[in-house]
């Protein structure tokens, strides 16, 4: 966080520990709902403002997978999701990393690359 230019504070920190160790891609609402009962001080916008700041830095991933919500990826390098059209669950996915890239000839610089897959899970599929 310090190496972004980013002052740690405790609810700093606290919502970048939920979103490395809840690999769900929660909502900001989400993340309030699981950090609110430990930090009763902690409010919606201190969540808003945390994310777009770490999402600006490039600490963590905005996520534009549906048309309802903004979903957050502690996980930065480059890998796909697979979201389930049934349950809703979405999944990292680590394809061969030459679907990232651009061939260099093509004189493009990337800033952001996002692929979504779309089907029915393991678990849905079997009920």
């Amino acid at each position: 966080m310090q190496h972004h230019g980013i002052k740690p504070s405790v609810q700093r920190i606290a919502i970048l520990n939920y979103l490395l160790t809840n690999h769900t891609h929660p909502t900001a609402d989400e993340i309030y709902a699981g950090l609110s009962a430990t930090m009763p001080t902690l409010s919606k916008t201190t969540i808003y403002n945390t994310l777009k700041l770490f999402s600006d830095a490039g600490i963590i991933l905005n996520l534009s997978l549906d048309e309802k919500n903004q979903r957050f990826d502690g996980c930065i390098q480059p890998h796909a999701h697979f979201i389930c059209s049934c349950c809703g669950k979405i999944e990292d996915f680590f394809p061969e990393e030459e679907i990232f890239a651009l061939p260099e000839s093509s004189g493009k610089e990337i800033h952001k690359v996002e692929i979504s897959y779309y089907g029915i899970c393991h678990s849905c599929k079997c009920r």
